[in-house]
């Protein structure tokens, strides 16, 4: 059993007694801590309940093996026992390490990404649009819940801006690597001559931000109602739904339009302009603890390219870590999971 385990099931005893207390709720910021840490060590109690009981059935499997009383049909099945029960003990080992790597809290949010059509013109606007579908799909197979915040199409079916929320403990941790330029190298369809054109768009991942963690000052904010505009249903250029809010310190401005409602675009607008703030304010908080400090996998910033999705060759590659893979019609249907294990253990490899 690796070391430290016993420390957190009892610490998780102390949590479990806590969230008890009749009191506990009459601290929201609190409460909402402590479920969050009861949560993180449950799991090290079942991974740790997992290889107990795995260590528990390999010394009866070996036992047998050892036994010269076993009959040989007794004796097969306990050596394929053996290879299952080694495997599997390994694996929670591997999992209860990984869980008491002091890990940071941040990681465990949920995440609000602002997809930009960048250089190419329309092929960006499409690009972007794939990358969209490519994000929803991947949050889906992970077990998080994609939401559109706001969106600005184009007429070829492209979009110039996308913004969604994707919540779920653990989404920000999954998508922060998604930050920065994503270029893509392919004939467009408008192209009659067949040449490979490169366009870019880029990708800011934020974790999402609540209310107790970015207090908003009403003398703060600017509200501003307009009448909505672009390509939409009934509803859009015949009431004044849509909402602009700019934050007056930082002159942070966000705009949304999509939803028919008022209350509802002055929601999702505050949605977002709470993780802007929340970015501001850690990567500000960053900068003062290292001013020369990168991420250990690039720097996260939205101008550096990151990754390149050639189509002729149904390559991608990660510019950061080398990494490639000539899985591409994979890839955009959400399955990235191959990139971001390569450049979560990357990151762990630099620490």
């Amino acid at each position: 059993m690796p070391r430290g385990v016993e420390e957190k099931i009892a610490r998780l005893r102390e949590v479990e007694k806590l969230l008890q207390d009749p009191d506990a709720a009459k601290d929201a910021a609190r409460f909402r801590d402590l479920g969050k840490e009861a949560r993180e060590l449950q799991k090290v109690e079942t991974l740790a309940e997992a290889y107990r009981k795995g260590q528990a059935h390999l010394a009866e499997s070996e036992h047998v093996l050892a036994d010269p009383a076993s009959e040989p049909e007794l004796k097969k099945m306990a050596q394929a026992d053996v290879v299952s029960l080694r495997a599997s003990i390994e694996a929670a080992a591997k999992g209860l390490e990984e869980l008491l790597v002091k890990r940071d809290p941040l990681l465990q949010k949920g995440a609000i990404i602002e997809i930009r059509a960048g250089t190419g013109g329309v092929e960006a606007s499409l690009f972007a649009a794939e990358v969209f579908r490519m994000f929803t799909r991947y949050a889906q197979a992970k077990g998080f819940k994609a939401e559109l915040l706001s969106q600005a199409l184009t007429e070829a079916g492209g979009v110039r801006e996308v913004i969604f929320n994707v919540s779920g403990e653990g989404a920000y941790g999954r998508f922060r690597f998604e930050s920065g330029v994503h270029r893509v190298q392919r004939v467009p369809v408008t192209e009659a001559s067949g040449r490979i054109h490169t366009s870019a768009i880029t990708v800011a991942v934020l974790p999402e931000a609540e209310e107790i963690e970015v207090n908003l000052k009403p003398e703060e904010i600017k509200v501003d109602v307009f009448r909505s505009g672009g390509p939409g249903g009934q509803s859009v250029n015949t009431t004044d739904s849509a909402v602009r809010i700019v934050h007056i310190p930082t002159g942070l401005t966000v705009k949304c339009q999509d939803e028919k409602s008022q209350l509802k675009n002055k929601a999702k607008a505050m949605t977002i302009l709470r993780a802007r703030l929340f970015d501001l304010y850690q990567r500000e908080s960053q900068d003062k603890i290292a001013k020369t400090r990168k991420a250990q996998v690039g720097s996260g910033d939205r101008s550096e390219k990151i990754r390149t999705y050639n189509f002729p060759e149904r390559r991608v590659t990660d510019h950061r870590i080398g990494f490639t893979t000539h899985t591409l019609d994979r890839v955009l249907e959400g399955d990235l999971d191959e990139i971001v294990d390569a450049l979560e253990k990357a990151e762990r490899e630099q620490e």
